[in-house]
């Protein structure tokens, strides 16, 4: 183990020697377990969706206006 050094407001550091005191447990323990918890929730988490909002803008500024021949013609990507 290793140690390191965190920097939290006196407040957040009377929580943590509160729950320290409550579980029996050193501070640092407290830390320990919540950046534990943090990262294994991080791993968990599903990953964002693609969202196909402002994928391949097209630099058309008549989209909305001929949405539906652009969707339903064949035509070749205009650049």
């Amino acid at each position: 183990m290793r140690r390191t050094t965190i920097f939290a407001d006196e407040e957040l550091l009377g929580s943590l020697k509160h729950i320290a005191d409550e579980e029996g447990v050193s501070i640092a323990e407290v830390i320990r377990r919540a950046l534990n918890r943090f990262v294994v929730a991080q791993r968990q988490r599903p990953r964002k969706e693609i969202s196909f909002l402002e994928i391949g803008r097209s630099g058309r500024k008549d989209v909305a206006e001929r949405c539906e021949e652009l969707l339903w013609t064949k035509s070749e990507p205009s650049i």
